[in-house]
């Protein structure tokens, strides 16, 4: 039988999912120890949404100098020391007792680790290890760390109603220790340092030259691609991106589920629901990336989480009915679709300083995302509900599909005085 030899760029692929799997599992716990630690501090939801808020801010602030240290350090150490980041930080939860507390370990500790694993990672790996395939092998990459937040989430809040929510944060604890050895003997930093091409390469890819530090790095790409109007426009639709989904959905939906009687198990399931619909969601995203126009799949992809946002107050109940139901699989086949296009216009547009533009533009998705963790915890506790909340979310997604559709008319505009990306590179 002849053996079959596997291009290492899929290995590559394959630990880098599970690392950001791994990374993801403490993203998972803001919606599900709400409740644990408002009833054992007597914190106020507005007060947990601020260490949410930070967590999510620094997440996104973190990915451009991460992608910008990768070139420089190297992928390998760069994973292993945000995973070990995020445990450390996880594992210390269990020892706190004031809100300031939180806001150190569960905002900036664990927001530095998880940054370091965000999306720009994602870029980076698929950027040098791959030309065919490569909006497939994002979406999947995307997959995995967004699925990972959402499919911990019965476990972590079946942990914490049984047993409290230090075992649930011990457990994320060791799920990101345990990848760390998978990052540093199987990650490698470009093909040509094992004598391979890209994979569906052409020809060989020399490892490229830096010059000046990580940060002086990311923060050139930030001031050429700022003057740009695709960035503006990439920058405010991701913006909104982040607080459609982490800020608002993925921090309030099991407390917002919980107001109207359905058990916190119950509503994280549903969340788990909405990751495992959001695996195939974003490899279809993935798989259309390389095949249609990405702006308009950006604008398609806002516009109907747009409207499914604005029924959603509507279908909270006690359990989980049909309707609910509906609203989950809808949703999760849109939760993170919208990475994959917006990689790969980065890429179109600026080229090889593509992964750190979008490290920054997946900022600005965090910005988003923790104005509206705060905004959304504060309006439930003055108004005593969240249905305004959805309402203004529903709004600005399709606000988002608007500037996701003016990029048809950017692309001369697009990309400055970067380089933009061959054509074959591209393919």
């Amino acid at each position: 039988m002849i053996g079959v030899r596997v291009h290492w760029a899929w290995v590559v692929a394959g630990v880098s999912f599970v690392a950001l799997v791994g990374a993801a599992s403490f993203r998972a716990a803001p919606g599900a120890l709400i409740a644990p630690l408002q009833h054992e501090f007597g914190w106020t939801t507005g007060t947990i949404s601020l260490a949410v808020s930070i967590n999510l801010l620094l997440y996104g602030l973190t990915a451009p100098f991460a992608a910008a240290l990768m070139d420089r350090f190297g992928v390998r150490r760069v994973v292993a020391s945000a995973l070990t980041l995020v445990a450390i930080g996880s594992g210390l939860t269990v020892f706190m007792t004031q809100s300031w507390q939180l806001v150190l370990l569960w905002g900036v500790v664990v927001g530095l680790g998880t940054g370091s694993m965000a999306l720009a990672f994602v870029a980076t790996i698929t950027g040098r290890w791959f030309v065919k395939h490569r909006g497939l092998v994002t979406g999947v990459l995307t997959a995995g760390g967004a699925a990972g937040q959402l499919v911990f989430l019965p476990t972590v809040a079946w942990l914490a109603d049984d047993y409290g929510w230090r075992p649930a944060s011990l457990v994320i604890c060791v799920a990101a220790l345990a990848v760390v050895p998978l990052a540093v003997f199987f990650l490698r930093e470009y093909p040509i340092d094992i004598g391979l091409r890209p994979y569906g390469g052409a020809e060989d890819v020399p490892r490229p030259e830096h010059t000046g530090g990580a940060a002086q790095r990311a923060i050139g790409a930030l001031r050429t691609a700022s003057r740009t109007r695709a960035f503006w426009l990439l920058a405010g639709g991701f913006a909104i991106c982040g607080a459609t989904t982490n800020g608002l959905v993925g921090t309030h939906f099991i407390p917002a589920a919980h107001d109207h009687g359905m058990p916190s198990t119950t509503a994280a399931g549903l969340l788990a629901l909405v990751g495992i619909f959001d695996i195939a969601g974003t490899i279809v995203s993935g798989w259309l990336t390389d095949r249609v126009d990405s702006r308009l799949l950006l604008a398609m992809y806002y516009a109907l989480r747009g409207l499914s946002l604005l029924v959603l107050p509507q279908l909270f109940a006690e359990s989980a009915h049909p309707s609910m139901l509906v609203f989950i699989i809808f949703y999760g086949l849109d939760w993170v679709a919208t990475v994959p296009p917006t990689v790969a216009l980065c890429r179109q547009y600026f080229g090889m300083s593509g992964p750190v533009v979008f490290g920054w533009v997946f900022a600005s998705h965090q910005f988003g995302a923790a104005f509206a963790a705060t905004a959304a915890g504060l309006t439930r506790d003055h108004f005593g509900a969240y249905d305004l909340a959805w309402y203004v979310a529903g709004a600005l997604s399709i606000g988002a599909a608007l500037l996701s559709a003016s990029l048809a008319r950017s692309t001369e505009d697009a990309a400055g005085d970067l380089p933009r990306e061959s054509a074959t590179s591209r393919a």
